[in-house]
């Protein structure tokens, strides 16, 4: 290739051995065995554990994503309180704790109280000594029962409704003239609550 003009000249470096700076990654299906057989093998050390802790049911932040549930941090003192749990046994028993987050509704409240109890119904604790069970311990029977190490799903966040027929009531209301004058009394109520104030006022003077 020949060169025109006032350019620069090229200054090309053909010679720098880029085989020995090429990165491989032969060794990816071996890793992805070693890492299945290690799952497998803390599965199996934890018995019949479940294989993740158990979150609250939380809404997602700001109004873009609240009307979202998802898997919170950890539940809070009042929830556990409610629940009859106690906060030192419950991270024995695979219930994260979390001493920070406050309930800002009694729905929310409610809904991680019921998740804590319907967990608690399920819950089998095995003693560490099968002779000297402690208290909480299951006895008999309940360690027999059929074992799960799923997680507790989160609840549907809604309620689907039967469909059904619009009543006559529903079909005459204006919702537009209703949202205005709604929007009217919230405006006008200062302006109004003064008005009557100077009214109540001068019938007062009026009356001297």
């Amino acid at each position: 290739m020949g060169f025109a003009h006032n350019n620069v000249l090229h200054g090309n470096h053909f010679r720098k051995d880029w085989q020995r700076r090429v990165r491989t990654w032969f060794d990816q299906p071996g890793r992805k065995l070693r890492r299945r057989t290690a799952r497998k093998e803390k599965a199996a050390k934890l018995g019949v554990r479940p294989l993740t802790l158990l979150r609250p049911a939380v809404r997602g932040q700001t109004v873009r994503y609240n009307r979202k549930l998802r898997e919170g941090r950890g539940f809070t003192l009042a929830e556990l309180k409610e629940a009859g749990i106690n906060r030192k046994e419950a991270r024995g028993v695979g219930i994260v704790v979390d001493h920070r987050r406050r309930n800002l509704s009694e729905e929310g409240k409610a809904l991680n109280v019921e998740r804590l109890t319907a967990y608690k119904a399920k819950l089998i604790v095995f003693p560490r000594k099968a002779s000297k069970p402690k208290k909480g311990d299951c006895t008999g029977d309940d360690l027999k029962a059929e074992t799960t190490r799923a997680a507790l799903a989160l609840p549907n966040p809604y309620v689907h409704e039967a469909p059904r027929k619009i009543t006559d009531e529903e079909r005459s209301h204006d919702a537009y003239k209703t949202l205005r004058v709604a929007r009217a009394n919230a405006r006008y109520d200062g302006i109004r609550k003064v008005r009557a104030a100077k009214k109540e006022e001068e019938e007062a003077n009026k009356k001297k």
